[in-house]
């Protein structure tokens, strides 16, 4: 347990990854008050949409009317996602400062959804990698399907290693290494971070896991005590995978942090407004929280 991080980066993701899988689709008033008052949280990086094709993900249709309308808040960052040249340049069109590239480790998932090669799909974001340092743009990297896949099964370590530090030597700062459907369990988790933190410093590594089948939060706890000190989250445990049938949503942030304050591992979050905002979510998406925090905090309140 040596190897615990003094302090943690959420990485919340719930605006973006959380909200694109609902299939109602939400109102951009209701998106910008979600990530203003995730901001409000002591929350640092807040993912906020993504400028992918409608047709793709029609949920997120808004990405633009979204970002020019949230207050952005000092010291905090709001990533995009953008999956090609046209993507970056329409976020840069509202003041983008930091995106965010995505590809798999598996094959077959990239071409099922994606209709491209783990190559191809690289080489389509690739003239983003290039242009994104002239405009003093970040870019954090996405790997899915890191523990398995809803369509080969089993993804070889040494894939995920590849891909993981190809997007690094290309330019991203951060690699977000995702357990798409939720298969993993903190063996495994385990065993796949020290393969690629081999490859790619630890410090640029970050961790998301899907809490498909209740083992996110053991998986994060065994990456953390290899030492990774960034773990994505969605609120109310949001989310999940429009290409994968089957995964539901995100750990929840709430359950996160909560578990890290009772490490003693530093998140800088207000929990119980952070719950709120999981609360006040739930209730706009007309469905009970998925956080067992919030709901451990109703019933305490009742």
């Amino acid at each position: 347990m040596s190897a615990l991080p003094g302090s943690v980066r959420i990485v919340e993701v719930g605006a973006r990854d959380g909200l694109q899988n609902e299939k109602a689709i939400i109102p951009s008033a209701t998106k910008i008050e979600l990530i203003d008052r995730l901001s409000a949280t002591g929350l640092r990086t807040i993912e906020a949409t993504s400028f992918v094709s409608p047709q793709w993900i029609p949920q997120l249709a808004d990405a633009a009317e979204v970002y020019a309308g949230i207050t952005r808040r000092p010291g905090v960052t709001y990533p995009v996602l953008v999956p090609n040249l046209q993507g970056y340049e329409r976020a840069r069109a509202v003041g983008v400062e930091e995106i965010a590239v995505f590809t798999a480790a598996s094959e077959a998932f990239n071409r099922k959804n994606i209709n491209a090669s783990i190559d191809e799909s690289i080489e389509r974001f690739a003239p983003v990698l290039e242009r994104a340092p002239a405009d003093g743009v970040k870019v954090r990297g996405y790997v899915s399907t890191v523990l398995g896949c809803p369509y080969q099964g089993e993804v070889p370590l040494g894939d995920v290693v590849h891909v993981a530090r190809r997007l690094h030597e290309l330019g991203c700062y951060e690699v977000s290494l995702g357990d798409t459907i939720g298969i993993g369990t903190p063996a495994k988790a385990r065993a796949m971070l020290r393969a690629v933190a081999a490859e790619v410093p630890l410090s640029a590594l970050a961790v998301h896991f899907h809490d498909t089948r209740g083992q996110a939060l053991a998986n994060i706890l065994a990456c953390l005590e290899e030492g990774v000190a960034v773990v994505d989250s969605a609120v109310s445990g949001t989310g999940g995978c429009p290409y994968a049938r089957g995964a539901t949503g995100n750990v929840a942030s709430e359950d996160v942090v909560y578990m890290l304050e009772g490490m003693d591992i530093a998140t800088g979050i207000d929990l119980p407004a952070l719950i709120e905002t999981g609360l006040w979510l739930s209730a706009q998406l007309g469905r009970e929280t998925s956080s067992r925090v919030a709901r451990a905090s109703q019933s305490a309140d009742a």
